[in-house]
């Protein structure tokens, strides 16, 4: 080989030493390290070739290493059967391949070529990101109207910085800005303040956790707690339990109506019979040819028989006020055999003695006590 390619392979050598790259990939992705050298052009029997990786540690770990025609790449105990050379590395190309991307493989990586006493390297910076996890989400504070609340977001894990992100979900799933009285906390983007609460504030909330990796989001439902609403709620079981009543006192007054009409109606026979007037007493004209004795009696029991209330006294009177027959006359009448003509009966005292008979038993009583 000539000076003049030594040369040229010397100051490529200073060249690619000063490169350096940086990868940025998400967790669970695959990624392929360049590394491309010509020291392959000296031959292949000394090619050597290693990977390192510094992280948090002091000390660089050897991924991968090709020496002696051998290949060696379980080194690090976490990327086992996950690194490779991704292409053919004795003709100048000796890439990495790491697979399933975890947090653990972000670093710095160095490629170092040596051939025949030259040195080819290079420096990559891998970058690995993890999205953040799920959120959770949660309210704080007394849901009723005219309170406060506070919403809550938080991801565990995650490539920091995460970002927080709260917005409305309206009734089509839509996501919308927040209502007016809701107050984003600057000194912590994740959670917001709503004072004042009115029905307004009433729905979904979704907060986003998202970095360069992806997002995730969660949501939380506030419902705001009318204050009236147990004063409606009272009302309405009032005004029901009122509207029961006044439909059971309906039936009721109903009921006890038809009752008292039937009794009503049942009773009326019974009081026209209790109140109907007693028959008047029957007179007897005078010139008759009855015997004025029969006459009496015969008035004197009729009006006995129709007003059975009246005392005794009211039947003395009634006798007295009839004309009387004497002993002899009835004893003449009765050893004759024949019927003989009473004497004639003055009108005034048949008159009298009907006034008598009709006479209320109060009035009997102020004759009898005269």
């Amino acid at each position: 080989m000539s000076a003049l390619s030594i040369l040229f392979l010397a100051s490529c050598s200073a060249w690619v030493s000063q490169a350096q790259t940086e990868f940025k990939r998400v967790a669970e992705a695959n990624v392929t390290l360049p590394c491309h050298h010509r020291l392959h052009l000296l031959g292949t029997t000394s090619l050597d070739i290693e990977w390192l990786l510094k992280d948090s540690e002091a000390e660089p770990k050897v991924v991968i290493t090709y020496a002696g025609g051998n290949i060696y790449n379980d080194l690090i105990e976490e990327q086992k059967g996950r690194v490779s050379f991704a292409s053919n590395f004795q003709n100048g190309d000796a890439s990495l391949d790491i697979s399933l991307l975890q947090p653990s493989d972000a670093g710095q990586y160095t490629c170092k070529v040596k051939n025949a006493g030259q040195y080819e390297w290079s420096h990559i910076t891998l970058k690995v990101l993890e999205k953040p996890s799920k959120p959770k989400c949660w309210k704080e504070g007394d849901m009723s109207e005219g309170k406060e609340i506070a919403l809550q977001c938080n991801a565990v894990s995650g490539t920091m910085p995460i970002m927080y992100m709260w917005q409305r979900i309206d009734e089509e799933g839509k996501t919308g800005s927040l209502p007016p009285m809701a107050h984003i906390n600057l000194s912590n983007p994740a959670q917001i303040f709503m004072k004042n609460l009115t029905w307004v504030a009433t729905g979904l909330y979704q907060c986003t956790a998202s970095n360069e990796a992806g997002q995730e989001n969660c949501v939380v439902e506030v419902t705001v707690q009318y204050a009236q609403n147990f004063g409606i709620i009272a009302g309405a079981v009032c005004g029901v339990m009122g509207g029961l009543a006044l439909i059971f006192l309906v039936v009721w007054l109903t009921i006890k109506r038809k009752e008292k009409r039937k009794y009503e109606e049942e009773e009326a026979p019974n009081e026209i019979r209790e109140d109907a007037e007693a028959p008047k007493a029957r007179l007897v004209k005078p010139g008759s040819s009855s015997s004025g004795s029969r006459s009496s009696h015969s008035g004197s029991s009729s009006t006995r028989s129709t007003a059975n209330s009246a005392s005794r006294s009211q039947q003395t009177l009634s006798t007295e006020a009839t004309p009387h027959i004497t002993p002899t006359q009835h004893g003449h009448l009765e050893m004759d055999g024949k019927e003989t003509e009473p004497k004639k009966t003055n009108p005034a005292n048949v008159i009298k003695a009907e006034a008598t008979v009709m006479m209320a038993p109060g009035q009997s009583r102020a004759f009898q006590t005269v």
